[in-house]
C-alpha cells in the first residue's frame, strides 16, 4: 500500500492515456524508499504505472547509478525508463533463454558421474539451442513461429511422423507435413536458401 501510495498520481496519469488512447500506457518514475524494519537505508526504486485496461504496476529497487561512463567515457543516463526496458526487461529476457535451453533443450540433464561427459551434454545443448535459433531467426521469420520457443519449434516441425520406403534402386522419406505446418517448412526452406554459406578464407 505505501509503494502504491508513492505512485498513484502517475497510475492515474497511466489510465488517463489508456482511456484516451485505448492502448496499453505506462508512466515510470523513482523514488527513494525504506521499509518500516527491515532495511537499513533507503534505497532507489523504480516504479512502471501502468494501464492495459486495469492496473498493472510494477517496482524494482536498484543499486545502479543514474549515470554510467563506459570506456570511451561515453556517458548514459540510466533513469527509470531505461533501467526498467533496457535493463531489467533483458535480463529476464535472458533468463528465458537459458531456461528455454535447460527445459526444452536438455541442457539440466548432468546427471553422470564424470565431468567430461556432463561437459559433453552441455556443449551438444548449446549447439541445438544455436541451430534452432537460426532456424527461428532466418527459416521463421515472418512465420507464426518466428518468436516460438524451442520446444514448440521441435514439436511444429521436427518430431513428424513420415513414411520411409525401400527397394533395389532407391531410399524415400516422406515426412507427413499437413496444412499450416506445411507452409511453414517449405517457406522456412526458401529462407535459408537466400543465405549462401559464408567462405573461410585461409588464415596462411
Amino acid at each position: 500500500p505505501r509503494l502504491l501510495k508513492a505512485i498513484e498520481q502517475r497510475m492515474e496519469q497511466a489510465q488517463l492515456r489508456y482511456e484516451i488512447s485505448g492502448q496499453p500506457a505506462r508512466v515510470f518514475s523513482e523514488f527513494l524508499y525504506s521499509t518500516l524494519k527491515t532495511w537499513s537505508r533507503p534505497r532507489r526504486v523504480i516504479a512502471k504505472a501502468e494501464h492495459i485496461g486495469k492496473a498493472n504496476p510494477r517496482f524494482v529497487v536498484t543499486s545502479l547509478p543514474q549515470f554510467d561512463v563506459d570506456w570511451k567515457d561515453d556517458v548514459t543516463v540510466l533513469d527509470a525508463k531505461h533501467l526498467y526496458e533496457k535493463v531489467y526487461c533483458a535480463r529476464g529476457e535472458m533468463e528465458n533463454r537459458i531456461k528455454e535451453q535447460q527445459l526444452d533443450l536438455f541442457a539440466d540433464r548432468t546427471s553422470t558421474h564424470w565431468l567430461k561427459s556432463n561437459q559433453l551434454r552441455l556443449w551438444l545443448a548449446s549447439m541445438g539451442y544455436v541451430l534452432l535459433n537460426e532456424v527461428r531467426r532466418i527459416g521463421l521469420k515472418g512465420t507464426k513461429l518466428a518468436g516460438a520457443y524451442c520446444g514448440t519449434i521441435r514439436e511444429k516441425l521436427l518430431k513428424i511422423g513420415a513414411r520411409i520406403s525401400i527397394s533395389a534402386s532407391r531410399s524415400r522419406y516422406r515426412p507427413r507435413i499437413r496444412g499450416r505446418s506445411c507452409s511453414v517448412w517449405s517457406g522456412s526452406g526458401s529462407e535459408f536458401l537466400k543465405h549462401r554459406p559464408i567462405s573461410l578464407t585461409p588464415l596462411i
